[in-house]
């Protein structure tokens, strides 16, 4: 009895659905001209203006700060934004300071 198992064809790979803090990001990035670039405060803030509740103080924003910058790491890693210091990309596993972001340029 021979056995099957290898000859079964792969499914095809579906890629995991986005954080809606990467959705967001890449939403406010698209809305920007192609020779801008966004701050992660920026982003911060429109994710928490999405999740914004009566109750919620003006600097909720920046519960959402380090969130932003995971997902910015991420979406750098798999080649979907550029991040940014002094206009030139960086790598996104070695970047400190100020930094900003924008849509991979091809």
């Amino acid at each position: 009895m021979s056995d099957d198992t290898n000859d079964a064809p792969e499914a095809p790979k579906t890629p995991a659905p986005l954080d809606p803090v990467a959705v967001v990001l890449l939403d406010h990035l698209a809305t920007l001209p192609q020779d801008k670039s966004a701050a992660p405060d920026d982003v911060a803030r429109a994710y928490a203006e999405i999740r914004r509740k009566p109750s919620d103080g003006r600097d909720l924003y920046k519960r959402y700060q380090r969130a932003v910058k995971e997902q910015a790491i991420h979406l750098a890693r798999a080649g979907r934004i550029e991040i940014l210091r002094r206009g030139e990309p960086v790598n996104p596993d070695d970047f400190k300071g100020v930094w900003r972001m924008r849509l991979k340029r091809s």
